[in-house]
């Protein structure tokens, strides 16, 4: 008997620890699971112990994947809170791996993240217990705002407001009570109808108490590259709260505050992008340092939009071709 309790003892001593989830190389905290990406099964594994799948979307080399993890996923109040709330479980946006969705349909990791629509990374989806998303995370998320994020799925409020409404209703985190202008800003009355051969428009949706929209005026409007290329847009900043009244780039009368709902804005700031037919084309809905912020008017006005519709493609391409050139490149500065 102390034999055979010896040989399993020594079986435990040796058996290897759980994996731990990676994108790529990058190993990524232990609060994520490696699983089947059996979404179905692992949903109801999940709602068992009261929990709901959290998806997350990375990719290798993404500055806002790092500072995500490095923020918010070494918070204890966060990970406490994923732990006790969630499944969460990681993709690769360019990955091979194989994934079961809620309609029997296999796919695989890059095939899955064009399936949901995942343009950004980080990219974080909330689900409820039968696979529907109740709310997207659009790019990296200061603490203060991921945790409240977090608290829509915790709290089951997608039957009471929207996510977006839930994230207007956070408190102010001590940034700006006031908007910020710019000169280059479209002024009243706002006729925003496009026609064959007019500018693109740029659409920037914005908030009060909004920490990233301070950053965005204070070190994205002020660079000269960011300048030149807004230049070929026109360019119109409304308030979510707004209760001005403009003409949409189809034409139709509203007022920003509805047309903010009906564009189902939910995170600040926004950039909604529409071409000279009035048909949105792009949009940026995350938070994103000068290079990227830049490089997504280039990605319209250039038109590449139309021949790739992958924009993290073509910041790979963009950033490879300023290497060759012997360009210096910081993605997060």
């Amino acid at each position: 008997m102390h034999r055979l309790l010896a040989i399993v003892a020594m079986l435990f001593a040796v058996a290897p620890a759980p994996a731990l989830a990676q994108i790529g190389d990058e190993v990524l905290p232990p609060v994520f699971v490696e699983t089947l990406l059996e979404l179905p099964d692992d949903a109801a594994q999940a709602a068992r112990s009261g929990k709901r799948l959290l998806l997350y979307f990375g990719q290798v080399g993404c500055p806002y994947c790092k500072e995500l993890m490095q923020t918010s996923f070494t918070q204890k109040v966060i990970v406490d809170k994923v732990t006790k709330h969630f499944l969460p479980i990681a993709f690769n946006l360019f990955g091979d791996r194989e994934v079961t969705w809620f309609d029997g349909k296999v796919r695989s990791e890059k095939e899955f993240a064009k399936f949901l629509k995942v343009q950004f990374t980080p990219t974080l989806l909330l689900l409820d217990e039968k696979g529907k998303v109740i709310a997207r995370i659009n790019g990296y998320y200061p603490p203060h705002r991921f945790s409240a994020a977090l608290d829509y799925s915790i709290k089951r409020l997608e039957g009471k407001l929207s996510f977006a409404e839930h994230m207007q209703a956070m408190p102010p985190s001590g940034a700006s009570a006031t908007l910020h202008e710019q000169p280059f800003f479209m002024k009243s009355p706002y006729n925003l109808a496009r026609k064959p051969g007019s500018k693109p428009l740029a659409v920037l949706f914005e908030t009060r108490h909004c920490a990233p929209c301070d950053e965005l005026h204070r070190q994205g409007f002020t660079r000269e590259k960011t300048r030149a290329a807004l230049a070929p847009f026109d360019v119109v900043r409304f308030s979510l709260s707004g209760r001005e009244t403009l003409t949409t780039p189809d034409g139709r009368s509203t007022t920003a505050e509805a047309w903010g709902r009906e564009l189902r804005i939910s995170y600040t700031p926004s950039v909604v992008f529409f071409d000279d037919r009035g048909r949105e084309v792009f949009r940026l809905e995350a938070y994103l340092r000068p290079f990227h912020f830049t490089s997504s008017f280039e990605y319209v006005s250039s038109g590449a939009y139309r021949r790739e519709p992958e924009f993290q493609r073509f910041l790979q391409n963009k950033a490879e071709h300023m290497k060759q050139a012997g360009e210096k490149l910081d993605l997060w500065n």
